[in-house]
């Protein structure tokens, strides 16, 4: 699994896949923001939490279309098929290479970009721990999503209408936790929610992907 985690690694940063892509879609956001709603400082601070986790979100969505497209086009998927390795497992690993390159980046970064839309101090930590949280059920999904769609000509449009209403759940929730963490209330109740939607996820998705997967490749 090792071996198949580094080599997806390197394939999305040299496909134009990697944390960069992600962090300049990001940081476009962030800064487009102010321009849009006015330099208000009170009202970005109120709208920051929601503001960043969006931007997150739709940065994810940008590179969900190789996450398999790769394999599929120069024949590696169907020999990963046939490898010792379960299909689930496979699925695993290009959702977690995924998250290494696209969706750890933007939570190291969101604090950053938060100064930009003056996010409240208490916020800060409440922010990164939603997006640590969140970011690898966006992840799965999109390879969920990915495994629908793998083979179809112009696929992306379609995956991003099948995945984003599968994204709401993990949006309004992490969103919730940074909200609340940056006004001081309690953020047990989101926080638990958003926890068990991540590990819920993880846990069943990579079996659909696989069987999605096995069906595709028949």
């Amino acid at each position: 699994m090792i071996p198949l985690l580094k080599r997806d690694l390197a394939l999305a940063v040299r496909a134009g896949g990697g944390f960069g892509l992600g962090l300049a879609f990001f940081l476009i956001v962030v800064t487009l923001v102010p321009f849009a709603v006015g330099p208000q400082s009170e009202l970005l601070s109120r709208i920051a939490p929601g503001i960043l986790w969006l931007g997150a979100l739709l940065a994810c969505l940008l590179s969900l279309d190789r996450i398999l497209a790769l394999d599929w086009e120069d024949g590696s998927l169907d020999l990963l098929a046939t490898a010792p390795l379960p299909m689930e497992g496979i699925v695993s690993v290009k959702a977690l290479a995924h998250w290494l390159t696209t969706g750890l980046p933007l939570v190291i970064a969101a604090p950053v970009f938060g100064v930009l839309l003056n996010l409240a101090e208490p916020g800060f930590f409440w922010l990164t721990l939603s997006l640590l949280l969140g970011t690898p059920a966006l992840s799965v999904i999109g390879t969920f999503g990915a495994a629908l769609t793998v083979g179809l000509k112009r696929g992306g449009l379609l995956l991003s209408l099948l995945v984003l209403p599968l994204y709401v759940p993990t949006l309004i929730f992490g969103a919730e936790v940074a909200r609340r963490g940056a006004e001081g209330m309690g953020v047990e109740t989101p926080l638990m929610m958003l926890a068990g939607i991540s590990l819920a996820v993880i846990a069943l998705l990579p079996f659909a992907s696989a069987a999605v997967l096995r069906v595709n490749l028949r």
